[in-house]
């Protein structure tokens, strides 16, 4: 592979050289040809990829998703008693780390794109792993709402960030597999957290704190020294990989240009206010509000729902994990076929269906092992809509600055849904909880018509743009370049259905 480089920057053209950038995708093109890369070859070089990148991004995930949960774990290992709780004070614990979690994800995006992934995404790490870890501190109420509310701003950039992050390094049809990778491992937290906890609660007393304390001080103290490692493991993105040679880098490069159409890429303010002004994605918060709901419910009162079978407080940490195992296998298999049929909406709408059949047995039936098994349908329901959601919206948003707005406002505003979550189930309706599970319905329910909706929509869109324009192959560089701020709106892009 001696062909000369050849740099394809796809997030740095600025809008002024048309002449270069036309120059820029032939020789890209011509690059590709003359280094030979085949299918083969691709398929080497995107596992490569693969392996370098999603392992990492998945525990981060994971030590996120369980530093934010698990309080969950901490309430049955004596919190409230300790902290002199009552009423919704739990309620109210779990509730204010939401408004400051999506108050930070639109800014937290803008400042990832304006520094760069290697630091942003550590960097918030040691704060969240310092927030957990204080948590295990806190020796009343006020205490421990401060805390969740600072966990709350720390936290807020990591999913936003990591999943347009993907969205650099992969092609549209190639995003949702690699992002339902990332988020099961929200399941393993799931899963992890209980049998974690199970064991950490029998350190309660050493020091002279109890077993919900040395839950949040041991799993932040892991988070920090992750945190650490992470800014020296972490990328940025292909154009600067060390990982990849530079053959390898131009490949990767001139794979995205021809992906997203040679869209801007370019920092520009005007991106920001597009995607404000764009009415899909106001249609994809709402689908996603409604999905993340029912998500939010599931991992913080999991462990309070499966107690209330008749379980000890030890066996219900323990029998909160399978639900997480076959949530993780749907999450990831999901996530494949979707790619594999590149298609998103029947895929949610069939597990919008699949959590909303676990509610009604939920609902239903007083029978423990009915309701054990509602548990599971509601999971593996649940779970796979996250990286299903993010992947569908962020195909179908042109320009890197507009996605990364796009997805930090459909993540931001689904993050909404943790702030209801929190009194979704109370204590006083225990251990029916009827509320509850109705609640959860009446939101499944309104985002799955939406995405019927949509997926009508974006089949009569692409429908209407094959019959009025040229199809895609058949527009030349100039032709793509004259488009090249119209975003998804240019009469070459082809939404994702």
């Amino acid at each position: 592979m001696g062909a000369p480089e050849v740099e394809v920057p796809i997030a740095n053209l600025d809008g002024k050289d048309t002449g270069a950038k036309i120059e820029n995708l032939e020789s890209a093109s011509a690059s590709s040809q003359d280094l030979s890369f085949d299918k083969k070859a691709t398929s080497r070089l995107i596992r490569k990829i693969d392996w370098t990148l999603l392992p990492f991004l998945a525990l981060l995930y994971l030590l996120s998703f369980l530093d934010r949960t698990n309080i969950g774990n901490a309430r049955l290992a004596g919190l409230e008693a300790d902290l002199g709780m009552s009423g919704l004070d739990y309620n109210g614990a779990l509730a204010i780390f939401f408004p400051f979690y999506v108050a930070v994800e639109p800014i937290s995006n803008l400042m990832m794109k304006r520094t760069r992934p290697s630091l942003w995404i550590p960097s918030i790490m040691v704060a969240w792993g310092v927030c957990t870890t204080l948590m295990g501190l806190v020796t009343n109420f006020g205490g421990l709402l401060a805390a969740r509310a600072a966990l709350g701003i720390a936290e807020g950039g990591l999913f936003p960030g990591v999943t347009f992050y993907i969205t650099m390094w992969y092609r549209r049809h190639e995003c949702g597999l690699r992002m339902a990778i990332f988020f099961s491992a929200a399941t393993a937290a799931g899963a992890f957290g209980g049998l974690l906890a199970r064991g950490i609660t029998e350190m309660d007393g050493v020091g002279g704190k109890g077993g919900w304390a040395w839950i949040f001080i041991l799993e932040g103290l892991v988070t920090f020294a992750v945190a650490i490692l992470a800014f020296w493991v972490m990328n940025d993105y292909p154009s600067t990989a060390k990982f990849l040679t530079p053959e390898e880098r131009h490949e990767v490069s001139r794979r995205l240009e021809q992906d997203r159409s040679s869209l801007a890429d370019e920092y520009d303010m005007k991106y920001f206010w597009d995607a404000v002004r764009d009415w899909k994605i106001w249609v994809h918060m709402f689908i996603t509000i409604g999905v993340y709901t029912p998500l939010y419910s599931f991992s913080l009162f999991l462990p309070t729902i499966v107690k209330t079978l008749n379980y000890t407080n030890e066996t219900a940490q323990l029998m909160t994990v399978p639900p997480y195992i076959v949530a993780c296998f749907l999450c990831i298999t999901g996530g494949f076929a979707a790619d594999k049929l590149k298609t998103r909406g029947v895929f949610m709408i069939g597990f919008n269906i699949t959590a909303i059949i676990g509610l009604i047995m939920l609902i239903s039936s007083q029978n423990p092992h009915v309701k054990y098994a509602g548990c599971f349908f509601f999971g593996a329901g649940i779970y796979p809509n996250v990286p299903q959601g993010v992947a569908w919206n962020g195909n179908n948003i042109g320009g890197s600055v507009k996605r990364a707005v796009g997805i930090a406002m459909h993540v931001g505003f689904g993050n909404l849904g943790g702030i209801i979550a929190g009194f979704i189930y109370l204590s006083e309706d225990s251990p029916k909880f009827t509320k509850g599970h109705a609640i959860l319905i009446g939101m499944l329910t309104m985002s799955t018509c939406l995405q019927i909706f949509m997926t009508i929509y974006l089949r009569r869109e692409n429908a209407r743009r094959d019959a009025e324009y040229k199809k895609p192959d058949q527009y030349s560089a100039e032709d793509k370049v004259a488009e090249r701020e119209k975003g998804d709106n240019a009469t070459f892009f082809r939404y994702t259905v």
